[in-house]
């Protein structure tokens, strides 16, 4: 169950929580076309609160609604400062941001109309380990799905598109019912795209692959990971392999915000490595906690800090004419 925090930002003010509400003939909630992002806000060492990486999901929040074609009628500084305002507003310490942009009351039928009414809300809340207790330090056991990733002809791979998660949901209720955690699906042509909420990696020989920016989100731990183990002198290739390269990989691993670096130690009943989380895997790990926890200045510029001093009421930021 969701833990309630105290309010959320919508269309340019913080509203409380319970109220923060839509009406049921909400066109996004009927058809599907919104996007979101979701950001991780962590504690450092001194304790300052950061969100990680946050000016690249706004900007990723930009570049999904330009996709579909969303006019944002906030920006970029707006929806930047707005995701750090409703953090300290609630105060909840470390968590997680939504923003969401999506098409509001006023008309309902597939095409929303050539002036449909933009929404923008922000909500933060605690989240704990994604893939369960645990997943970070033992891993996880993981189910190639009978679903298909969807076409880069049919939806748009590049957009964090709400429609586009119905897919992961249904093969995530699949892995689940089978006595998964998780779930990889497919593209179209049989090679391994993603999880239902994480792109995947796997090593072998001490080398690092990761699936090619083809029927993939482009992830932003993805890329941090990506930049890390060069970083670190490993050598990372972004290309197409198949499910049976991670049935004999030394070690396979997700990423996402939510999941973070989760080891897979099991995919549809097959050990990976000794069915342990491995070295890399663990190398990253530390190397990514040490990151966000502000111990690396290395990329110090990934952590945006958020003031959580309370502050005097500010004024309700003003839409843009879009």
């Amino acid at each position: 169950m969701l833990e309630k925090a105290k309010s959320v930002w919508m269309n340019g003010k913080l509203i409380d929580w319970d109220n923060a509400n839509v009406h049921i003939l909400t066109h996004s909630l009927h058809y599907g076309l919104a996007a979101f992002e979701g950001i991780r806000c962590y504690n450092d060492i001194k304790e300052q609160l950061n969100a990680f990486r946050l000016k690249a999901h706004i900007r990723r929040l930009f570049d999904s609604c330009k996709i579909v074609n969303l006019k944002v009628p906030y920006s970029f500084d707006q929806i930047f400062e707005a995701c750090k305002e409703t953090v300290a507003a609630n105060n909840i310490g470390e968590c997680y941001i939504r923003p969401l942009v999506y098409i509001g009351y006023g008309s309902m039928g597939v095409y929303p109309g050539d002036e449909p009414k933009v929404d923008i809300a922000i909500a933060v809340w605690k989240w704990g380990k994604y893939l369960g207790e645990g997943a970070l330090e033992k891993g996880v056991k993981v189910k190639v799905s009978t679903f298909c990733r969807y076409s880069p002809n049919s939806v748009m791979t590049r957009g964090k598109i709400t429609g586009s998660y119905a897919t992961g949901v249904l093969a995530k209720m699949e892995a689940l019912k089978h006595g998964y955690h998780e779930a990889i699906l497919l593209d179209q042509q049989g090679f391994v795209s993603e999880g239902t909420g994480e792109n995947i990696f796997i090593t072998r020989d001490g080398k690092i692959k990761t699936t090619a920016m083809t029927v993939i989100l482009p992830g932003i731990t993805r890329d941090s990971v990506i930049k890390i183990a060069k970083g670190l002198g490993y050598e990372v290739s972004e290309t197409r392999f198949t499910k049976d390269e991670i049935y004999i990989a030394d070690e396979v691993f997700f990423t996402g915000t939510a999941s973070e670096i989760t080891p897979v130690v099991n995919v549809d009943d097959r050990i990976i490595g000794n069915g342990k989380p491995g070295p890399i895997t663990k190398r990253l790990q530390e190397a990514f906690f040490s990151i966000v926890m502000g111990k690396n200045n290395k990329y110090k510029e990934w952590l945006d800090s958020i003031n959580t001093t309370p502050a005097k009421k500010k004024k309700k930021a003003t839409a843009l004419k879009v």
